[in-house]
């Protein structure tokens, strides 16, 4: 299977956005990506993040239904990816509706990366329910599949009757939801109710913040996925996408993005080998100039290599 790539739009841009974007818009940036070859383009949601997450490597977010419909309508190929919207921050059918509504005015484009989360503070501010957000999630799957559907759900917290949401996304039965998280929960989710899994790439620092385990070399990576893979077999379901952040990414941090990209190539055919259908890159361009250069850089070395 041949690898995918998928650009994350730069999350330290969103704070600085009008300096930052200059005279390019966020179309020209879906479009850019798209021309240079990548196969997907994605956002990133925190709607009301404390400030003391964001003074210790937190960042702001554009509304990723808002700012992807920008990118369907400069772009015609590229999926548009949600990584990820917080379930628990929406009531699940308000989901379905914004799901629905960029998949029919995207042609079918939408990918729908859904977690549970983990920033208690955000779900405080939001009114949202920190200790039963992965019940809630498992349920609002359901209820949402049932949405597009056109059918009613049936369960203990979002059971509805008589009601029905149109129009129905392009894609039937919906767009398919890949599971963001690296815990227990966020790995059965992925085999018995996604399409796909987010893992996350992270040392033990991380590993705390985030209330998920620790993810440190490919070898575990590999496991994790032969595993989650072959339960799928068992239930009769094709092997899942994977779409991951490479080790590699502190590099985009800590040098220059040549040296990323050098680092990567060699090593993407391990990553695929090892499950990984999409490679997932947050560039680190601190202004629409250098994002520019930056995809053609990726483009080149790692796409058109």
């Amino acid at each position: 299977m041949t690898l995918k790539f998928n650009v994350m739009f730069p999350m330290r841009a969103v704070k600085h956005y009008p300096q930052w974007i200059g005279g390019g818009s966020l179309g020209k940036v879906a479009k850019l990506v798209e021309d240079a070859g990548f196969d997907g383009f994605s956002m990133s949601e925190h709607p009301y993040p404390d400030k003391d997450w964001l003074a210790n490597g937190g960042h702001h977010a554009f509304d990723p239904f808002v700012s992807l419909s920008v990118a369907a309508e400069a772009t015609r190929r590229i999926r548009l990816i949600t990584y990820v919207m917080v379930a628990g921050y929406r009531s699940p059918y308000l989901g379905a509706k914004s799901a629905s509504s960029l998949d029919v005015l995207s042609d079918g484009r939408l990918t729908l990366g859904m977690a549970a989360g983990y920033l208690k503070a955000e779900f405080d501010a939001l009114g949202a329910d920190f200790a039963r957000r992965g019940k809630l999630l498992d349920e609002a799957i359901a209820a949402m599949r049932a949405t597009w559907a056109g059918v009613d759900h049936d369960g203990p917290e979002f059971a509805v009757s008589n009601h029905i949401s149109l129009p129905l996304p392009t894609q039937a039965g919906g767009p398919p939801i890949w599971i963001g998280g690296n815990s227990k929960a966020a790995q059965r989710r992925a085999v018995e109710s996604g399409d796909g899994w987010m893992p996350m790439a992270q040392n033990t620092r991380t590993a705390e913040i985030t209330r998920t385990p620790a993810l440190e070399n490919i070898d575990t990576l590999r496991s994790l996925i032969t595993a989650q893979n072959k339960r799928r077999a068992e239930m009769g379901k094709p092997d899942m996408d994977v779409s991951f952040v490479p080790f590699e990414k502190d590099l985009l941090r800590t040098a220059d993005n040549a040296t990323f990209c050098a680092e990567l190539a060699p090593r993407l055919e391990e990553y695929r080998d090892a499950g990984v259908t999409w490679i997932t890159i947050e560039p680190s361009s601190r202004s629409y100039d250098d994002f520019v250069r930056d995809i053609e850089l990726m483009s080149e070395t790692l796409i058109r290599r």
